[in-house]
């Protein structure tokens, strides 16, 4: 059996589609059309989704570093799609403004509440327990500079001369943040906050009072 010939006179699909008129067929008319079509698809894919909801939340009006206490300047609002809010996100001005920042906090950045010293940030820093933030002195300052937010360590009483411990008062502290050098206090009164048990946060604060403190890390 021979195979099928199309008749000449038989219309296919594509010549039932009628050919441009002459003044489209420029290059500049089809560069025109093509920019037309991209800009149709842009608008298509960006548009906004009725199901889609939006809400307000709390973000950095610059870069911060770890001690810095939140004013209305340091904080502004913007609007996010409510299915990427991560849990404990602010989202007013006024439940940031007054709050210390636990670490450094780039521009932009949406303020949730383990960002901010507070409970919260105790309570997931050592979740196991009831935990709470004791802010400590070292007898040797340049050693804050080693430290950073995270880092486990062990709280010791330091010997007269600062050269060796003299007794653990706490063990398996978790420091949360280090206060930054530039912010107007000297090296001597810069701060380490460590997240602590309940009971050897007692400890350790009492110590602070008349004993040079130092930490040893893990």
């Amino acid at each position: 059996m021979s195979p099928t010939v199309d008749h000449p006179l038989t219309a296919r699909l594509f010549d039932r589609i009628p050919p441009l008129p002459p003044r489209l067929r420029s290059p500049a008319a089809r560069r025109m059309l093509a920019a037309a079509l991209v800009g149709l698809a842009v608008v298509s894919t960006y548009r906004t989704d009725p199901s889609r909801t939006e809400v307000s939340v709390v973000v950095t009006a610059a870069d911060l570093a770890p001690g810095t206490s939140l004013t209305a300047a340091d904080v502004t609002l913007t609007r996010v799609d409510s299915s990427l809010l991560a849990d404990g996100t602010l989202r007013s001005v006024d439940d940031a403004v007054g709050r210390t920042v636990a670490g450094p906090v780039r521009s932009g950045e949406a303020l949730t509440d383990v960002r901010l010293l507070g409970p919260r940030l105790a309570s997931t820093t050592l979740p196991s327990g009831d935990a709470r933030i004791v802010p400590i002195r070292l007898a040797d300052p340049e050693l804050a500079q080693l430290l950073r937010a995270g880092d486990v360590v062990d709280v010791v009483r330091a010997a007269p001369d600062d050269t060796s411990p003299s007794g653990v008062i706490a063990e398996s502290a978790t420091v949360v943040m280090v206060s930054a050098p530039s912010s107007g206090v000297s090296r001597r009164d810069q701060l380490v906050l460590v997240a602590l048990r309940a009971d050897d946060a007692s400890a350790v604060a009492a110590a602070s009072l008349s004993d040079a403190l130092t930490v040893l890390l893990r």
